[in-house]
């Protein structure tokens, strides 16, 4: 490892010059090298001394606080290679020897008056005599760990250099410049001293040094980090180097972990040491403000110090010499390592102390409560009660800011720091609702423990946090939980409005109608709130879902939206997007699914998020957007796993499989369903979109037989919860498409059949007529008629095939297509799709 490189230094060293030149004129000439250690203060004497003549004398001392209680230690190293062997007859005098004054050898000597002032004069009259053949440099290194009867000679001779072909280079450390602060200001005021303050090496510098060390090109990044870690430091950097070769460290291609780690430790040991031995106030207002943290302040580190204003105003002061803190304001670590090797230092013990008086003292001067429960969260738990709040507020700004898992993380200390069982049950209902936007499944169980009251107001005010889409869909147990607590409230006489509807919203979503007439009349009596349009979205996607009143579910729906914001956020929308997806308003079910998707995002909100892109997907790819439809469908898979949301992981893979299949990606669609199960404890519609999913593949992989069982499996889960629309799901299509490719015509005829009849019941409300014979036909029907073209054009779209799809089988254009589905609209007296089936029903067979 080279040490003799003197980088940087060309300022300094023509500074030096000059001094030198001034005594060579016999011109007083004082410097003094000043800066904080390991900068290269006593390197940049050598190199000044190297380049004197050589008929200069140079007296050279190195001062050590160990030896500050012998007097003139320092004045017996300058001249010991001179001092007259007169005492020794075997020696021979040199001709520049000099008799020192006696009063050095003697075992004390004279601190003030005139004896003292008689010896101080000896010594000068002992240098004038040196002078007299050569030009004298007395060079002391570390001036101000010398002993005080040396200081006050350096200060006498400092003075008398008038004439003399005499120079006083000395250095003196900035972090320790006020134990002996009289010395420098003294020296310092003379008019013809200089005080040179090497500086840090720069980047090029650093990087260049490292590289001769290394004996190789250095990289970038493991350059940077280093000069960041030294802040320019030679003698930290020359350590911090030793060790890296040491470890090993490429140093073409670093581990950066590696390096970090090692310069921390390299800090505490150099400069952090160094700080220890001269400034322990310096080091504990160091220790106080790496335990505040990041965006701590000095004031408040100092009075965790217990340091007044005067003691903590010395050691700011001396930190930023050190180039540890940046000087502000507000002052601050230069770099987080800075903090990562102080904490470091810091034994177990002491830092858990630190830790405790640190939370009391934020929570007594009013900080904000994050920054407090971090140092409540590195403690034992003690049953704290001033605790609890902070805890809770704490969580509160974690959760408003989207950062969920911090949330859980306080509110899981909160449980801990109480036995009182009001304020474990308020938790246990924060928590769950933090985890409803993290973890389902852990939700899940949160809301069976705050179900636990008995009392139906208790109950329903604990799980009022936790009525969420996204959680009733997702868990048919909570969702009986929710309907069960909405039908017990409706008994009670004065039962909160708002805990009425979203709770009884929740039981709507899941099939559950019971108690929901009192919440229907509250809904007509009052204001429209959020919670009103929970209900309302829940209403309308139920009232949709049993296709008996589609326009009810429209107006409904309708109603759901009309007060709501697009710069607001209310999940309740999506039971209305749904309705107006399947009552045939596929425009005004995308633009409200976007606005879901657009506030859930903005509130960051991930379950909620992945349930509305879920709904968006479904809208999409019902408008034949394959593309969007595949996209959201994606990110809400990605949003499920990390929310562990099992249901809608899987009805998230099943829609982006179902995207794939029509963008002819089969394979892909396939592989994205395996170990895909359909979960027992979600809802029938959320089955229903897998079985759905799964039975679109297998059809496109020539499975016909899977995809029929899968098909009818779906039609079973959707009839058990009374889900007959079939704009729902169109399991019979699917079914009749899978029966067709078996060769089962007939059994696809009656399908299709039953689909017809039954989506003319659900238009008309009435009771399904007797079929007519074949070949009839009501005169109104008779009087529209198809063509050939147009009639296969219909049985396929009746299939439930896209129109290009559709244009596949029959060798046309989708343009062609297109035109034919308008001919048709028209003829019948229809506007889309979902009227098709009931129009075509009473057609003759000949129409």
């Amino acid at each position: 490892m080279p040490t003799g490189q003197l980088l940087h230094r060309e300022r300094e060293l023509a500074a030096l010059g000059e001094v030198l030149g001034e005594a060579a004129q016999g011109r007083p000439a004082l410097a003094l090298i000043q800066g904080p250690r390991g900068i290269g203060k006593s390197e940049l004497l050598r190199a000044a001394l190297a380049g004197l003549p050589q008929q200069s004398i140079v007296l050279r001392a190195r001062c050590h606080e160990n030896e500050q209680e012998y007097p003139y230690g320092v004045v017996r190293q300058l001249f010991d290679p001179f001092i007259s062997a007169s005492g020794s007859p075997e020696a021979d005098p040199e001709p520049l020897s000099v008799n020192l004054p006696n009063s050095l050898d003697q075992e004390t000597v004279p601190a003030n008056g005139a004896a003292a002032h008689h010896l101080l004069q000896n010594l000068f009259q002992a240098t004038r005599s040196m002078a007299t053949a050569r030009p004298v440099v007395i060079a002391i290194d570390d001036l101000d760990f010398a002993d005080e009867a040396s200081l006050q000679w350096c200060s006498y001779i400092a003075r008398r250099l008038e004439g003399l072909p005499v120079a006083l280079l000395a250095t003196v450390s900035s972090e320790t410049a006020d134990v002996h602060e009289s010395l420098p200001a003294e020296l310092g005021a003379l008019p013809y001293t200089r005080v040179v303050r090497p500086g840090p090496l720069c980047d090029t510098c650093s990087a260049e040094l490292m590289a001769a060390a290394f004996g190789a090109p250095l990289d970038a990044e493991l350059a940077a980090a280093c000069h960041t870690l030294s802040q320019g430091n030679p003698l930290v950097l020359r350590e911090l180097t030793k060790r890296l070769i040491a470890a090993p460290v490429s140093p073409g291609s670093p581990n950066l972990d590696d390096v970090l780690r090692i310069g921390a430790q390299t800090l505490s040991d150099t400069t952090l040491t160094w700080l220890d031995q001269c400034r322990p106030a310096a080091v504990e207002l160091l220790n106080g403000l790496a335990i505040l943290g990041p965006g701590a302040d000095l004031t408040t580190a100092a009075i965790l110090a217990g340091q007044g204003d005067f003691q903590a105003a010395q050691a700011r002061a001396a930190l930023c010499r050190t180039g540890l803190l940046n000087p502000g304001p507000p002052e601050h670590f230069r770099h987080e390592l800075v903090r990562t090797a102080i904490l470091s230092r810091i034994d177990a013990g002491r830092r858990l102390d630190l830790h405790e008086r640190a939370a009391a003292l934020l929570a007594r001067l009013g900080a904000p409560a994050t920054q407090t429960a971090e140092h409540l969260m590195s403690l034992s738990t003690a049953n704290r009660a001033w605790a609890l709040p902070i805890l809770r507020s704490a969580a509160d700004e974690a959760a408003a800011a989207g950062s969920w898992d911090i949330a859980a993380r306080y509110l899981r200390r909160s449980l801990a720091e109480s036995d009182d069982p009001t304020a474990l049950r308020e938790t246990t209902v924060r928590l769950g609702a933090v985890e409803l936007h993290r973890d389902l499944e852990s939700c899940v169980r949160y809301a069976a423990t705050a179900a636990g009251a008995s009392d139906p107001a208790d109950r329903a005010r604990d799980l009022l946090p936790l009525a969420h889409p996204a959680l009733t869909v997702t868990s048919t147990a909570t969702a009986r939980l929710f309907a069960d607590t909405a039908a017990a409230l409706s008994t009670v006489e004065d039962a909160p409005r708002e805990q009425l509807l979203q709770l009884g919203s929740q039981a709507l979503l899941a099939g559950h109608r019971v108690g929901m007439k009192r919440a229907v009349r509250e809904l007509r009596t009052g204001e429209n709130v959020p919670a009103s349009r929970s209900f309302l979205g829940a209403l309308a996607a139920m009232t949709a879902a049993g296709g008996r009143s589609p326009l009810r579910a429209a107006r409904l729906a309708a109603r759901c939206t009309e007060a709501a914001s697009p710069a607001g956020a209310d999940a309740g929308v999506l039971g209305a997007v749904l309705a107006f997806a399947w009552t045939g308003r596929p425009a005004e079910a995308e633009q409200w699914s976007a606005w879901a998707v657009r506030s859930a995002r903005r509130l960051r909100r991930p379950a909620e998020l992945a349930l509305a892109l879920l709904v968006h997907s479904e809208v999409t790819y019902r408008r034949e957007q394959w593309d969007e439809s595949l996209r959201d469908a994606r990110e809400a898979l990605r949003l499920a796993r990390a929310v562990n949301a099992v249901g809608l992981h899987g009805a998230a893979a099943a829609c982006a499989a179902r995207a794939l299949v029509r963008l002819g990606q089969v394979p892909e669609a396939a592989g994205l369903l395996v170990g895909i199960d359909v979960p027992s404890d979600v809802h029938p519609l959320i089955r229903g979109v897998i079985l759905e999913g799964q039975g679109v593949v297998a059809a496109a992989r020539g499975n016909h037989q899977e995809s029929l069982r899968l098909f009818l499996e779906c039609g079973h889960q959707l009839a058990g919860r009374g889900i007959a629309n079939q704009a729902c799901i169109p399991w019979r299509a699917h079914a009749a498409g899978s029966y067709q490719s078996l060769g089962e015509y007939a059994a696809a005829r009656t399908i299709v059949a039953d689909s017809v009849g039954t989506t003319a019941r659900q238009r008309t409300g009435a009771v399904a007529p007797e079929r007519t014979p074949s070949g009839s036909a009501s005169p109104e029907a008779a009087a529209v008629r198809l063509s050939p073209a147009e009639r296969r054009v219909t049985d396929l779209v009746l299939m439930n095939l896209s129109n290009l799809e559709v244009a596949e089988r029959l060798c046309l254009s989708k343009r062609t297509v297109d035109t034919h589905l308008g001919r048709i609209y028209r003829k019948l007296g229809i506007v889309g799709r979902p009227e098709l089936a009931a129009a075509v029903e009473g057609l003759s067979p000949r129409g």
